[in-house]
């Protein structure tokens, strides 16, 4: 398990297909509107790397186009075919 810590918010790296996850990237891609945010998922095609918030299925806010239950469908459907990506998890209390 490899945790990170960034703008008070700690996550679990919990998925790292083909080693996507950048420590300087990723910081400096993050902003506070992931914060709220249950998984941070970041897919990486032609040398850019763009993140996008999911929520939990048992999140009021989480919705079919942010619901991590439907991870595999936008990972097959919006990002390019077997790209390099990475899942991290909010950790949440002490």
């Amino acid at each position: 398990m490899k945790f990170i810590e960034v703008e008070n918010n700690k996550y679990e790296l919990i998925n790292n297909y083909k080693d996507g996850f950048d420590l300087n990237e990723f910081t400096s891609h993050y902003t506070d509107f992931f914060s709220d945010y249950d998984y941070i998922v970041g897919d990486i095609a032609y040398g850019k790397l763009r993140l996008k918030g999911f929520y939990e299925e048992t999140n009021k806010k989480a919705k079919n186009i942010n619901n991590y239950k439907y991870l595999d469908k936008y990972l097959t459907d919006n990002c390019a075919v077997d790209c390099k990506y990475f899942v991290l998890k909010r950790v949440t209390g002490k």
